[in-house]
């Protein structure tokens, strides 16, 4: 079980952003949040901890993100999962969405793999890999209406291999902080279809970019 102060504690983070969460999604929240804490104590997951700021990041973000969510939207590829924000908040807020986390480390794909068996999450799972293998493989049906991607360096190549994994009309998803350059990183493969606020006390806003096929 979760505790109430850290569930309150997220709807009210969440609320001050201008994002309704429900008791029963909060409650989810708190358990992941609880569950990545306690891993973090024994293995570096994430720089990111519990504090306003910290919860500002691992969950009220990704709520925000999945409001921007394509209408029809099914299949969901989060690169770099980590400490797997933005991938289970979105997740959990969106049960209906079949989601791929890929991450290279083993020791966070093996975190990713318990937060999935923790949190009950079906429709869930981990790739222990590089994205770059991921992309290689992809097949027209495993490519994804939505990929997410936060704190991970892109080169051109990088890129090239974020857009094999879309499917057509497929949208990505760029989480930034008041640092970003807006998209320019993907310019020459992608198109900015809008860029929205997340969080205002972070200045940390979502650029959503289409391919350019």
């Amino acid at each position: 079980m979760a505790s109430d102060g850290l569930s309150a504690r997220i709807v009210g983070r969440a609320e001050a952003a201008g994002v309704p969460v429900g008791g029963a999604l909060a409650d989810a929240l708190a358990r992941y949040v609880e569950l990545l804490v306690r891993w973090n104590e024994r293995m570096n997951l994430t720089g990111l901890t519990d504090d306003d700021a910290g919860l500002d990041r691992l969950v009220v973000e990704p709520l925000g993100a999945v409001q921007r969510l394509p209408t029809g939207a099914a299949r969901l590829i989060d690169i770099g999962s980590g400490g797997g924000s933005p991938a289970v908040p979105m997740k959990l807020a969106r049960p209906d969405l079949h989601l791929r986390m890929v991450e290279s480390k083993s020791r966070k794909a093996a975190f990713l793999r318990e937060a999935v068996r923790h949190l009950a999450i079906g429709g869930a799972e981990v790739e222990a890999c590089r994205y770059e293998q991921v992309a290689a493989r992809a097949t027209e049906e495993q490519r994804a209406d939505v990929v997410t991607v936060r704190a991970v360096r892109l080169d051109e190549d990088g890129v090239e291999c974020l857009s094999r994994l879309l499917a057509g009309g497929g949208r990505l998803f760029l989480f930034e902080g008041e640092d970003g350059d807006g998209g320019a990183r993907v310019g020459g493969r992608f198109k900015t279809v809008e860029t929205y606020p997340l969080v205002e006390t972070l200045g940390s806003r979502l650029v959503v970019a289409s391919g350019r096929r």
